[in-house]
C-alpha cells in the first residue's frame, strides 16, 4: 500500500493526516467512491469499488471528524455498525470521544431499534437519529431507548436545521458517507463544503446509481464549481479531494501540467512520526451562516 501524490506534485510520501485536515470552523465533508464509469455501488453496496488505500482513508476521515452523517437507506444497505476505535485514531481524537457518533437521517424512522448500530454504540458516542415531527411516535420511543433523537422538520428532514442542531452539540467537523440521495440533498441545500471521491479502475456497466441520485429538484439548482485540492494514486485508484470554490480564500493550487511523475517512497508515514513535508491544507473560508430552513425529503 504505497500511494503517491500526483497533485500538487510532492517529492515525499504523502502525509495523509495533513492532506485531509479539517479547516477551522464548521465544515461538512462528503466521502464517496465510484467506478470509472460513475457507478456508486456494485451489487447494491460500495465495498466492491474500494481498495486497501481507500479503506485506510475512509478510516482516517472517520477519525478526523466529530460526527458521521448517513442516510437510513445506506445504513440498511451497508449494514452499518458503530464506528470502531483503532490504535491509529488515538492522536487524532485526543480530547474527544474515542469514536465519533453516527447520525442517521430518516424521515420515517425506518430503522431497527434493536440493530447493533443502535444498541451497541458506546455511551459516549450514542447513535443520533435525525427525524421529523410527523415520524411515528412508537418508533421514536423505541429508538430513544438507546439513541439520541433530534427532530428537524415537519414532514421531511430539514437538513439545515439538522446540521445546525449537530453543530450546537459541538459536532462542527461533519463527515457524510452518503448515500447518493442524501448527498444530492446536502448539495442542494448548500451544505456540502468538500467532496472526497475515490475513482476505481473498473467499468461497472449500466444500472447502478451515481454518487448523487434523486428526482428533479433534489440536488443543486445549478452546477457547483469545485477546486481540486489534491490527487493520490495507488494501483490505479485515484483519491481526489475537491473543495467548493466559494469556500476558499487565498491562492488556489496550480492546475496539473503534464510532467514526468517521480515515484514516491513506498508506505505511508505514520501520524506523529515526524514533521510533514507535504503542502499545508487549503486555507479555510468562514461558512455562510445557516439561514432559514430548506425542507428536503429523506428516507
Amino acid at each position: 500500500m504505497s500511494p503517491r501524490q500526483l497533485f500538487p506534485a510532492a517529492a515525499e510520501r504523502p502525509d495523509l493526516a495533513a492532506l485531509y485536515a479539517y479547516p477551522d470552523g464548521q465544515w461538512l465533508r462528503a466521502n464517496m467512491v465510484s467506478s470509472a464509469d460513475g457507478a456508486a455501488t456494485l451489487g447494491g453496496a460500495s465495498a466492491g469499488l474500494s481498495s486497501d488505500t481507500d479503506r485506510q482513508v475512509f478510516a482516517l476521515l472517520r477519525a478526523l471528524c466529530d460526527v458521521i452523517v448517513v442516510g437510513a437507506a445506506t445504513v440498511r444497505a451497508e449494514r452499518y455498525k458503530p464506528a470502531r476505535a483503532g490504535a491509529a485514531w488515538r492522536d487524532f481524537r485526543r480530547g474527544r470521544t474515542p469514536t465519533p457518533p453516527i447520525a442517521v437521517i430518516t424521515a420515517r424512522l425506518d430503522l431497527d431499534p434493536d440493530s447493533p448500530l443502535v444498541t451497541a454504540a458506546p455511551p459516549d458516542a450514542r447513535t443520533i437519529v435525525v427525524t421529523t415531527a410527523r415520524a411515528p411516535a412508537d418508533r421514536r420511543a423505541g429508538l430513544a431507548r438507546h439513541a439520541d433523537v433530534i427532530v428537524a422538520g415537519d414532514e421531511t428532514v430539514d437538513l439545515k436545521a439538522a446540521v445546525a442542531a449537530l453543530a450546537g452539540r459541538g459536532y462542527r467537523r461533519l463527515l457524510t458517507e452518503g448515500g447518493p440521495h442524501l448527498l444530492a440533498q446536502l448539495a442542494g441545500a448548500g451544505l456540502m463544503d468538500e467532496l472526497c471521491l475515490t475513482v476505481g479502475p473498473l467499468m461497472a456497466g449500466p444500472g447502478a446509481s451515481r454518487i448523487v441520485a434523486g428526482g428533479a429538484g433534489t440536488g443543486p439548482a445549478a452546477p457547483v464549481p469545485l477546486t481540486l485540492a489534491h490527487v493520490l494514486e495507488d494501483n490505479g485508484f485515484l483519491l481526489c479531494r475537491y473543495v467548493r470554490q466559494d469556500h476558499l480564500s487565498g491562492e488556489l493550487p496550480r492546475p496539473l501540467r503534464p510532467r514526468r511523475l517521480r515515484p514516491l517512497c513506498p508506505g505511508i508515514r505514520a501520524a506523529g512520526s515526524g514533521p510533514s513535508s507535504c503542502p499545508a491544507p487549503l486555507p479555510s473560508q468562514r461558512r455562510v451562516p445557516v439561514q432559514a430552513s430548506l425542507a428536503t425529503g429523506n428516507a
